[in-house]
């Protein structure tokens, strides 16, 4: 995947550190490492259709239903660890974007939280959960096309609120 970044002249910095699950284990070891940081969700619509990836502003508080039902998909659930390695070739923990080199064109939809594309620079998982890889939001959008793949911004719902 980083040589594929090199191959295309995508500028980019990668930094190893102890394995990250969470976001929040992200924000208690990123350090400063200035721009916008995310929370991937490997998603399987119940109809059949392409899987959906769909990469959040790290603090983006979204329900999966609604989001979605905003990306045209009436129902669905999280993929399968077995479905995330088949078509993505991650583990749990480490679902990214970069994961794309490993999906066919057509298998895999991603879209891409607009706010996190405005930052002045983005970090992912380079397919391990142990290292981070920062670049520029464009450098990550020409990479993704230059897969095969079409990336699109979205402008996720806002979180439902649960009466009291």
């Amino acid at each position: 995947m980083l040589a594929r970044l090199e191959e295309l002249g995508i500028e980019q910095e990668t930094v190893e550190h102890p394995p990250l699950f969470t976001v929040a284990d992200s924000k208690a070891l990123r350090g400063q490492l200035p721009g916008g940081h995310a929370k991937n969700l490997f998603l399987k619509p119940k109809q059949p259709g392409p899987y959906l990836l769909a990469v959040l502003e790290e603090d983006r508080q979204v329900s999966i239903n609604a989001l979605l039902r905003a990306v045209g998909i009436p129902r669905g659930r999280f993929a399968s660890a077995e479905e995330l390695w088949a078509e993505l070739g991650v583990r749990p923990g480490s679902v990214t974007p970069f994961g794309m080199v490993n999906a066919a064109p057509g298998r895999v939809r991603i879209v891409i939280d607009r706010a996190l594309m405005e930052s002045g620079r983005v970090h992912f998982h380079p397919l391990v959960n142990t290292a981070t890889t920062g670049l520029a939001p464009a450098g990550l959008w020409r990479f993704l096309e230059a897969l095969g793949h079409a990336p699109e911004l979205l402008d996720p719902p806002a979180a439902e609120s649960v009466p009291e």
